[in-house]
């Protein structure tokens, strides 16, 4: 079985390691796990890891976050992947930092990246696992925020953070999201 496993964020260094770039950060960090390496390909950077028998085509879209349902269109389509083996990582401005969501569908809640996916796929029933970024910037200042970067704070938690999506999308993989919700949306 294949799965497409979507990490959004935006290319390039000015944009590296900051918030709206969580889930580039969670994808490198299950690739970096499983010694995976990265491929410039059509519509992002590509890397196919196994496990246990699944495979996993991660994939950090170089279209930038407001046209990510691009990317998504043409792997899902090149690689034959179904839209319920696909898992969207995203960075949520609702939850506090570090917090993991697992849904099965679900409204864009505002993110351009969710919104642009949901209009290219006609649907919004596919599953994002939403990594909490907290919310602490003043009136009009979400767009600043979100392209800021994380806090000595949030560094300290980080790969500890990054570690659990990562089994997260392993779980997703292998067990179901409703077994994964239910084992991982309570912590």
């Amino acid at each position: 079985m294949k799965y497409l496993i979507v990490g959004l964020g935006n290319i390039g260094p000015d944009y590296h390691e900051t918030r709206h770039n969580i889930g580039f950060m969670v994808v490198d960090a299950l690739a970096k796990e499983a010694g995976g390496t990265f491929n410039d390909g059509r519509y992002g950077f590509t890397t196919t890891l196994s496990v246990k028998g699944r495979q996993l085509l991660l994939l950090k879209p170089s279209t930038f976050m407001n046209l990510s349902g691009n990317a998504v269109r043409y792997w899902m389509q090149k690689e034959n992947i179904p839209l319920e083996n696909v898992l969207v990582i995203v960075d949520d401005l609702a939850l506090p930092f570090g917090t993991l969501r697992l849904k099965g569908k679900g409204s864009d809640a505002g993110h351009n990246g969710l919104k642009h996916i949901a209009a290219i796929l006609g649907t919004q029933n596919y599953a994002r696992l939403r990594f909490g970024i907290g919310n602490e910037f003043p009136r009009g200042g979400q767009i600043d925020y979100v392209l800021g970067h994380f806090t000595d704070e949030d560094w300290k938690t980080m790969d500890e953070r990054l570690k659990t999506a990562g089994d997260i999308i392993k779980s997703f993989c292998l067990a179901g999201i409703d077994i994964t919700m239910n084992q991982f949306n309570k912590k």
